[in-house]
C-alpha cells in the first residue's frame, strides 16, 4: 500500500569561556519601519534583512560569517571534535529493504558519501547493483533524493530531488529496463512524490514564484503528467483557488482503482476518494476538513482502512465499506491507552505501531481487528517498518540513543525477528546508558525526559548537559541515534531529550496543550526540565546548553529570553524567531494551527508578542549565555530572515559580554538532504561551541 506524502577529558571553569573575545559586530543598519497591531505600534528596525536578493543583505551575511568563522576556528577543541566526528560519521549505513515486483531495493551509504545510494537485488542475499546514485547529480552533494516512486508495472522509477536543501522539488523519470533518464522533467513541485496511474503520475505543485525563498506559496495544484509530454501539457486534476492556503496531495492504490485526495489546512486534513470503476468517476468526501487527521493505511476487497484522531485523541483505525464510501465508517481497531503512531498492512494482517512514553511497541492484528500478537523489540527504542499487502516479508529498522539503525527481517509465521545488518560505529555503546525520568512542570503536569550518559555517572552537580527539545506540530521525540552527541557523552556529559507538550507523545490532548495560547506550557516544560536536572544533582546553572531546530529554535530563543540564568550556551537552529510575521513567508501560514496569527485578534497578537524570541530580547544588562544562531541561505521553510533579525537584535542589545554570533550556511536549507560533509562541519561547529562554553577541554583519542 502506498502511503500519503503528507576523549581524555578535563573539566575547566566555564567563566573564561563565556566572554566574547573583543568581538566587534557589524554595524547593522536600522530603519524606521513600524507595524501597527490593534492600535499597538511595533518597530521592526531590521526589516531590510528580509530581502534575500539585496546586495546589502549579502554583504551583511558575509561580514557575520567572517566573525563567526573566526570565533569557531579559534575554539581550542574544534579540530579534535571534527576529527572525532569524522571518525564517528564514517560507518556503513543501510536503509530498510523494500520490495517491488519481486526485487529488493535498499539505500546504502559506505560511510562518508554525501548522499545514500539506491541499490537493487534479485534476492535478499544476492549481489547489489546501483539503481540511482544521487552523488553523481552534483559535485558537492547538495542534490538529494526526496522520494522514489515506481510505476505499477515496475518499469519506471520517478525520482524526486531537492537542491541545496530547498523544499522545492523536481521530478525525473528513470527507465529501469534501459537505465536511462527520460526527457520528462517536472519543476516547481513541493511536498510531493509521484503517484502513478497508467502511463503517467500525479504530483503537487505551485505556479513559479517571484522569489523561491520568500514568496508566499498559495493555491497548490494536483496535476497529472503523461510520459513523453512537456509539463506545460499536464492535466490539472485539482485546485481550489477559493482555498489558497491548503495543501493538496494525491495517492493512487496499487491496483489503480482509487485516487485519494487530501486537503490539509495545516492541522488535520480532509479526505476525498474517486472510484475509477464508477461509470462517472468523481470525488466523494469521506472525512471532513477540520482539526482531525485522516490517513489511508490499507485497502482490501471490501474495505478502506483509515487511521484517524477524529473523536479519538489517542488515534484509532476505522473501516469504510468499499461500495458505500460516502456513508459512515465503523471502528476496526479502537482507541486505547497508547497512541497509535502508525499502521500498515502486512499480507493479510495489520502491524500497529503503538507509542508508550515516547517508545515503540509493535502489535499484530488480523482482518477482524483482533490482536493476535506482538513483535518483540531488542530494547526500548523506535522503529521504522516496511510491509505491504502483497508480501509476507516484513523489514524494520530499530534504533535508540546508543544503537545506530539496525535492520531486521520479521517472519510472521514464526513470530521471530532476524538481524540482517548492524552498523559498526567507532564507539562502544556498552559504556553508556539511557534512563527515562519524569519531572513536574510549572502547572503540575508530569513530563518525561530521556537522559543519556556514561554508566555509573556521578551526580556531583558538575556534569555538562546538552538539553534538546521540539514541542510542537504533533511530532514525538522518540529515541534516536546521533553521532554528533557522542563527544559530549565521552566528556562525562549528559544528553537530555525532553518530551514537551505540543508533541504527539500522549495523543492530541498533549499536542493541543502546547499550541496557540497554551504555547507557554512548552517553554515551562523545558525550563522545568533544566531545574529538575539541577535539583537532582546532575548539573548546575550555567552548565547546561540548550538546543533545538525550527520550532525547536523558537523554543531555545524563548527560554533564553525568559531564563537566561539557567544556561551556559544556547544554539537555536533555523528557528521561527519573528512570531508576528512568520505567516507572511513561503508556507509559514501553515503553522497557524499551532501558533495562531498576530492578525487573528488583539489577544492572540499580545500572546505571540509576549514570547516571540525577536521581540522579547532583554536590553537592560541582563547577562545572556553565549549564543550560536544557525541558518542557511536556501532555507525556504523557515526563511533566514528570522535568524538574521534575531541575531542583529541580540548583537545590538545590552545582554552582557557573552558572544552572540550567527552561522549562515551556503547552498543549504532547512536541514533535510544535507550532504555528510556539511553535516560534519556543522556538527563540529555546534559541539565545539557547546563544549568550549560549558568549560570542557576536549582531546581526541583514537578509538580501538
Amino acid at each position: 500500500m502506498k502511503q500519503l506524502i503528507m576523549s581524555t577529558i578535563l573539566l575547566a571553569g566555564a567563566a573564561m569561556a563565556t566572554q566574547a573575545q573583543n568581538i566587534k559586530y557589524p554595524d547593522t543598519r536600522r530603519v524606521d519601519t513600524v507595524d501597527v497591531y490593534f492600535g499597538t505600534k511595533v518597530a521592526d528596525p531590521y526589516r531590510w534583512l528580509e530581502d534575500d536578493h539585496s546586495a546589502e543583505t549579502a554583504q551583511w551575511v558575509k561580514e557575520q560569517n567572517a566573525i563567526t568563522n573566526n570565533y569557531l576556528q579559534h575554539i581550542p577543541c574544534r579540530k579534535d571534535v571534527k576529527k572525532r566526528l569524522t571518525e564517528l560519521f564514517n560507518y556503513e549505513k543501510m536503509g530498510i529493504p523494500f520490495k517491488v515486483k519481486g526485487k529488493y531495493y535498499i539505500y546504502k551509504n559506505d560511510g562518508l558519501q554525501n548522499q545514500s545510494v539506491l541499490y537493487v537485488k534479485d534476492k535478499l542475499d544476492g549481489e547489489a547493483r546501483v539503481v540511482l546514485d544521487p552523488n553523481k547529480l552534483s559535485d558537492d552533494g547538495t542534490v538529494a533524493l526526496y522520494s522514489v516512486d515506481f510505476s505499477n508495472d515496475g518499469r519506471y522509477l520517478a525520482y524526486t530531488i531537492t537542491r541545496n536543501g530547498s523544499d522545492w522539488c523536481e521530478i525525473y523519470v528513470l527507465d529501469l529496463t534501459t537505465g536511462k533518464t527520460l526527457e520528462d522533467h517536472i519543476m516547481w513541485a513541493k511536498f510531493t512524490g509521484a503517484q502513478w496511474l497508467g502511463d503517467g503520475f500525479f504530483y503537487s505543485c505551485y505556479d513559479a514564484p517571484e522569489s523561491e525563498l520568500t514568496s508566499k506559496n498559495e493555491c497548490q495544484k494536483v496535476c497529472y503528467h503523461k510520459l513523453g509530454t512537456p509539463q506545460s501539457e499536464d492535466y490539472l486534476e485539482y485546485c481550489d483557488k477559493s482555498q489558497p492556503q491548503m495543501f493538496y496531495m494525491s495517492m493512487v492504490d496499487d491496483n489503480e482503482r482509487f485516487i485519494f485526495l487530501t486537503e490539509c489546512p495545516g492541522e488535520g486534513n480532509g479526505l476525498f476518494v474517486k472510484d475509477l470503476k464508477d461509470r462517472n468517476p468523481h470525488y466523494v468526501r469521506i472525512a471532513p476538513t477540520d482539526n482531525s487527521t485522516n490517513e489511508v493505511v490499507g485497502i482490501d476487497d471490501n474495505r478502506i482502512y483509515i487511521k484517524t484522531n477524529k473523536n479519538a485523541p489517542q488515534w484509532k483505525i476505522v473501516a469504510y465499506d468499499i461500495n458505500h464510501l460516502g456513508l459512515n465508517n465503523t471502528d476496526f481497531i479502537p482507541e486505547s491507552d497508547a497512541v497509535i503512531a502508525g499502521a500498515q498492512q502486512a499480507s493479510d494482517k495489520f502491524i500497529i505501531n503503538y507509542e508508550r512514553d515516547a517508545s515503540t511497541q509493535l502489535a499484530i492484528f488480523d482482518r477482524n481487528g483482533t490482536k493476535t500478537g506482538e513483535i518483540a523489540l531488542p530494547a526500548i527504542g523506535a522503529v521504522g517498518l516496511w510491509s505491504d499487502d502483497k508480501n509476507t516479508e516484513v523489514f524494520y529498522n530499530f534504533t535508540n540513543f546508543t544503537t545506530p539503525g539496525t535492520i531486521y527481517s520479521y517472519d510472521m509465521a514464526t513470530n521471530t525477528s532476524k538481524q540482517l545488518f548492524a552498523p559498526r560505529v567507532a564507539f562502544n555503546p556498552a559504556d553508556f546508558e539511557t534512563e527515562q525520568v519524569f519531572f513536574t512542570s510549572k502547572d503540575g503536569t508530569r513530563v518525561p525526559m530521556f537522559l543519556v550518559h556514561k554508566k555509573g555517572l556521578k551526580r556531583d552537580g558538575k556534569r555538562p548537559v546538552l538539553i534538546y527539545g521540539y514541542g510542537g506540530f504533533n511530532i514525538s521525540m522518540t529515541p534516536g541515534f546521533s553521532t554528533s552527541r557522542i563527544p559530549l557523552l565521552e566528556a562525562d556529559g549528559i544528553y537530555a531529550v525532553v518530551n514537551l507538550r505540543g508533541g504527539s507523545e500522549y495523543g492530541e490532548k498533549w499536542h493541543e496543550a502546547g499550541t496557540k495560547m497554551k504555547k507557554q506550557n512548552v517553554f515551562d516544560d523545558f525550563i522545568s526540565a533544566a531545574e529538575y536536572l539541577i535539583k537532582e544533582g546532575y548539573t548546575a546553572a550555567g552548565k547546561i546548553a540548550c538546543n533545538g531546530g525550527s520550532n525547536g529554535g523558537l523554543l531555545v530563543g524563548a527560554v533564553v529570553n525568559q531564563r537566561p540564568d539557567l544556561y551556559g550556551a544556547a544554539v537555536p537552529q533555523v528557528g521561527v524567531m519573528d512570531m508576528l510575521r512568520y505567516h507572511r513567508f513561503t508556507v509559514g501560514w501553515n503553522w497557524a494551527s499551532d501558533y495562531g496569527r498576530s492578525d487573528d485578534s488583539k489577544e492572540m497578537f499580545e500572546y505571540l508578542r509576549s514570547y516571540s524570541p525577536l521581540h522579547t530580547i532583554k536590553n537592560d544588562g541582563t547577562k545572556y549565555p553565549p549564543i550560536l544562531v544557525t541558518s542557511a541561505d536556501h532555507d525556504d521553510r523557515v526563511v533566514p530572515a528570522h535568524s538574521f533579525k534575531y541575531a542583529a537584535t541580540l548583537q545590538a542589545s545590552n545582554t552582557g559580554n557573552a558572544v552572540k554570533i550567527i552561522r549562515i550556511d551556503s547552498n543549504a536549507g532547512h536541514g533535510h538532504g544535507k550532504p555528510v560533509a556539511k553535516a560534519i562541519e556543522e556538527s563540529a561547529d555546534i559541539m565545539s561551541f557547546v563544549l568550549h562554553n560549558l568549560g570542557v577541554k576536549y582531546r581526541y583519542k583514537k578509538q580501538k
